[in-house]
């Protein structure tokens, strides 16, 4: 009776200490949004600059500035938008544990991610001005290239989710941080670039 008593007292034990460890809260995500916060801070202040340079100056963009260019812009918002929902659908594939999909699908946003660096590279190239032309070229280069850095480091986060994917059970249905770390993060960039484009390109 006295060890049928132990042993059952050792499974109710081994029990809470399972539940404790599998049951744990995952702060990861936690993490990235807190990360995504204070980033977006900075943004934050790079937009209110912007703004209070635009409302103190004379005249905006400055006189003498080239007139910005849309059609480039334009497509890198087509292709940046349309990137966001590609990537959901590599999520969505692998809720049905489509590995296969989901490579599919992040491998063709990681081609959308270069086309958009591609086409803002493209737009510098053949600006008509520099950084150092006046306040609206400095805040232009600084604001569209510190976003631009931005998708490249998304870039790199989705190639590594497909370097990672090629590895058999790495993700799964029930196991997928990388990946949806990364969606929230392209999703992220997604959202400062529209906000970026109305600001920078429309006003």
């Amino acid at each position: 009776m006295q060890s049928s008593a132990l042993d059952h007292s050792q499974v109710i034990v081994d029990s809470h200490q399972d539940v404790g460890h599998h049951g744990h809260p995952d702060h990861r995500m936690f993490g990235i949004f807190i990360f995504l916060i204070s980033d977006s801070m900075t943004f934050l202040g790079l937009f209110a600059a912007f703004l209070i340079y635009r409302t103190i100056s004379p005249a905006w963009p400055p006189e003498g500035t080239p007139e910005m260019e849309l059609l480039v812009p334009i497509i890198n918002t087509v292709i940046l938008v349309s990137s966001s929902f590609v990537m959901h659908q590599g999520q969505a594939a692998l809720k049905k544990n489509d590995i296969a999909g989901l490579q599919k699908w992040f491998a063709l946003t990681a081609v959308m991610g270069i086309a958009f660096l591609c086409g803002q590279g493209y737009e510098y190239f053949h600006a008509e001005f520099g950084l150092t032309t006046n306040l609206f070229t400095s805040c232009f280069f600084a604001v569209t290239g510190f976003h631009g850095l931005h998708v490249t480091c998304g870039v790199l986060l989705i190639l590594a989710v497909l370097w990672r994917s090629r590895t058999e059970g790495h993700y799964s249905s029930s196991s997928h941080f990388g990946v949806e770390a990364a969606e929230i993060y392209w999703h992220f960039v997604d959202v400062i670039w529209l906000v970026l484009f109305i600001l920078v390109y429309l006003l």
